[in-house]
């Protein structure tokens, strides 16, 4: 029985009939049930299609149709989780502001999953979207590659800006879609390849429309995006 990343108590394990008759190794939970539960899951809500902010209707968020019209496509961004819980920023705050290396297991297994099922690795390469030279020497680690140990990814991706960056977090709404073209690009022509951003938080987009103006500049034949919360 192994213990919750989040609360240390132990997490039960649960079997069914499905899973005894198929055969497979027993999953580890990284969270128990009580606090899984306080975080809200987007798979199964109502979202807007270009970048998955819950909506009453499954159509596209006014923000997506400004997007749509300036980058003649969307990234069709899905988030497993929202990020308007208090347990989500909690989450946030101590694994990538606190750098607790350690809560990546948390959602390792289901970010993991998810891409498996839904952009298989043989025809989908993954670029992670980068941080700054000065947030690894501090903190040591980049979130997302957390998520993604033991997956084949690229990072070619670099921020031009390697020191005295103001982070992302820090900006208001504004600011950020203001910001000018962060990334340069270090690795091969990916022609007619299909390129899948990974990056932890959506917020307004502007970080991984750069990312997929490079790619598309690199020749990529479809660009996506995937994040942890929206």
């Amino acid at each position: 029985m192994g213990k919750c990343i989040l609360c240390e108590k132990n997490c039960p394990e649960h079997f069914s009939l499905a899973w005894l008759l198929s055969w497979q190794a027993l999953k580890q939970e990284r969270l128990c049930r009580k606090c899984h539960e306080k975080f809200l899951p987007l798979l199964n809500e109502t979202i807007c299609p270009g970048c998955g902010r819950i909506m009453t209707k499954a159509e596209l968020c006014p923000d997506c149709h400004t997007w749509q019209k300036s980058q003649g496509g969307l990234l069709k961004n899905r988030a497993l989780y929202t990020y308007r819980t208090s347990a989500m920023k909690d989450y946030i705050e101590r694994y990538k502001f606190q750098g607790d290396y350690h809560l990546r297991l948390a959602f390792k297994d289901e970010f993991q999953h998810y891409i498996k099922q839904h952009y298989p690795l043989k025809k989908w390469d993954l670029w992670v979207i980068p941080v700054d030279e000065e947030t690894m020497a501090t903190r040591g680690f980049n979130q997302v590659e957390g998520w993604l140990e033991g997956l084949n990814y690229h990072c070619d991706l670099q921020m031009k800006q390697r020191q005295g960056r103001i982070k992302q977090a820090r900006k208001t709404r504004q600011e950020r879609l203001r910001s000018k073209q962060p990334f340069l690009y270090r690795g091969p022509r990916v022609e007619n390849r299909n390129i899948l951003l990974v990056d932890d938080i959506y917020t307004t987009g502007r970080t991984l429309y750069y990312a997929r103006q490079i790619a598309l500049l690199q020749g990529a034949k479809h660009v996506r995006s995937i994040t942890l919360c929206r």
